[in-house]
């Protein structure tokens, strides 16, 4: 008797741990704080279909963007005295005029209110370019530029992959080439330090990357180069091989029969 009611205890304390174990895992998707839970909260409803708090950010982002960015092309196309660091400048006025536009139309259209000054990091950007002479102009110019177009591509990709709003899914691509043309010119200039770039943003990863292993220093010697020489025309076509008909060139000219003197 006292044996089963012991197997009885333990049987009851295993149901009631398991229970306590999977009741999480049935509920979970109705309890609130989950993914799905905050983007239905943090969105409203409009007629481009829903408008989510990463879309809103993703309006003020590139807003913000253009209140620094186009005073400091204005400033390369001013100041810097290679050519490369010019026209950089003008891509960003060029760029940012027509894209801050379409973001303030955008915003109208959607109800989201938009900053009208740049932040006090991106003034400070302004300040230390200005401050800035020859050669350290071009290098800071390039960098501060180069360093914020690459962040602000990343919320693009985001943006362009998740939104429901139609509005902005078209002002994410059209960023996108904006932006894409501006990392292009800035890196032409020669003077983007990628090592910073790429520490900085490694300094900042909370996990470690996967993918194959680095390679062990014994990679295979690269083919030679192949030298053309003289007419490269017929170089793929096979030799003859003995006793098979000549091909006739028909690339070139038959000859023409003599014409008679006199």
């Amino acid at each position: 008797m006292r044996r089963i009611n012991g197997t009885a205890l333990i049987i009851a304390a295993l149901v009631v741990t398991v229970g306590a174990l999977a009741f999480p895992v049935w509920s979970y998707a109705d309890r609130s704080g989950t993914g799905q839970d905050n983007l239905n909260a943090s969105s409203v409803a409009t007629q481009w279909g829903p408008l989510s708090a990463t879309d809103r950010d993703f309006l003020v982002k590139v807003r913000l963007a253009g209140l620094w960015e186009l005073p400091a092309g204005q400033q390369a196309i001013e100041r810097a005295p290679t050519e490369a660091v010019k026209a950089a400048g003008d891509h960003l006025v060029v760029g940012h005029t027509d894209l801050d536009k379409r973001a303030r139309n955008v915003a109208a259209q959607l109800g989201v209110e938009l900053p009208n000054q740049p932040t006090e990091q991106q003034q400070g950007w302004l300040r230390e370019l200005s401050a800035a002479q020859g050669e350290e102009y071009e290098r800071k110019f390039a960098q501060l530029l180069r360093n914020a177009h690459g962040k602000v591509f990343a919320l693009i990709a985001q943006v362009r992959h998740t939104t429901r709003n139609t509005l902005i899914r078209q002002l994410a691509s059209d960023a996108n080439q904006t932006v894409l043309d501006h990392i292009t010119m800035l890196e032409q200039t020669g003077r983007v330090d990628f090592d910073a770039i790429a520490n900085e943003a490694a300094a900042g990863a909370t996990a470690s990357p996967s993918g194959p292993p680095p390679p062990d220093g014994n990679l295979p010697p690269a083919p030679p180069a192949v030298t053309p020489t003289g007419d490269q025309s017929f170089t793929s076509r096979p030799s003859p091989q003995p006793g098979a008909p000549t091909a006739v060139n028909t690339d070139r000219p038959a000859p023409q029969d003599p014409v008679p003197a006199g």
